[in-house]
C-alpha cells in the first residue's frame, strides 16, 4: 500500500499526465506558423503543450529526452507532413515517424499508459501508405499547411478525446488566435521578449499570459 506521502505525488503526476500534450513536429521556420497555432490551441483548450524544445540540457541524450517527455503525456500530436527526402542529403527525414512509433510502444506496453490518444497529421490523409503503411488503421488528419485548419483539427480532437464540454468551437478558437497574434507584439514588449527569437517556453508563457489576463484590483 502506498504511503500517505507518495499518494499525493502519484496523484499529481497522473493529473499532469492527463493534461500534457506532446508535440512531435518539424522545427523549421516554414513550419513555425502551424506550430505556434497548435501550441495556442492546446493551451486555449486547457491543456499543457510539451515538446523537445522545452528541454535544453545538452547533457541529456536526445532520444532519452524524447522518451521521457512522451511518457509524461496522455495526448500527442504527431505531424508526419515533412516525412520526405532532404534537399541536401536526398535521404528521408524519419524523426517524426520514429517518435510516433515510440508513443505507440508506450501505449501498447505501458501498463499505465494504455489510455494514450494521438492526433496524426499529414499533408493528405493517404500519403502515409507509401512510407509507413504499418500504421494503417490509424485515423490520419490533414491540415493542408494551413494554421486555421490545424487549429480546427487539434481543437476537435481534444474536445472529443478529453470529453470536455466547455471548449469553444473551431471558428471561435481561430478568432481567438487572430486576436492573440495582434496582441503578441505588445505582449513581447511588456515582458521584454524578442518577438523574432521566442523560445518554446517564451511562447507558452505569453500565450498563457494572454489567455489569463490579470485580475483587476478592487479600489
Amino acid at each position: 500500500m502506498p504511503s500517505k506521502k507518495t499518494a499525493p505525488k502519484a496523484h499529481r503526476r497522473r493529473s499532469e499526465y492527463t493534461r500534457n500534450v506532446f508535440i512531435n513536429c518539424p522545427f523549421d521556420d516554414e513550419y513555425t506558423p502551424i506550430f505556434e497555432a497548435i501550441v495556442f490551441t492546446i493551451q486555449a483548450c486547457g491543456f499543457r503543450p510539451i515538446c523537445a524544445r522545452s528541454r535544453l540540457n545538452s547533457s541529456d541524450v536526445r532520444l532519452q529526452k524524447i522518451v521521457d517527455l512522451i511518457a509524461r503525456c496522455r495526448y500527442s500530436i504527431h505531424d508526419l507532413s515533412r516525412t520526405e527526402l532532404d534537399r541536401v542529403s536526398t535521404l528521408p527525414r524519419f524523426n517524426m515517424p520514429l517518435e510516433l512509433g515510440i508513443d505507440i510502444g508506450c501505449r501498447v506496453f505501458g501498463a499505465d499508459q494504455s489510455d494514450k490518444s494521438f492526433l496524426i497529421f499529414d499533408r493528405d490523409r493517404f500519403r502515409f501508405q507509401t512510407y509507413v503503411s504499418d500504421i494503417a488503421g490509424q485515423d490520419i488528419a490533414d491540415h493542408g499547411n494551413d494554421p486555421n485548419m490545424a487549429i480546427a483539427r487539434a481543437r476537435d480532437w481534444l474536445r472529443t478525446e478529453a470529453k470536455r464540454t466547455h471548449i469553444p468551437g473551431a471558428k471561435a478558437m481561430q478568432s481567438k488566435y487572430v486576436d492573440f497574434r495582434r496582441a503578441l507584439p505588445a505582449l513581447c514588449e511588456r515582458f521584454e521578449l524578442d518577438i523574432s527569437a521566442l523560445t518554446f517556453d517564451d511562447l507558452v508563457f505569453v500565450v498563457g499570459a494572454w489567455l489569463t489576463p490579470p485580475t483587476p484590483v478592487s479600489p
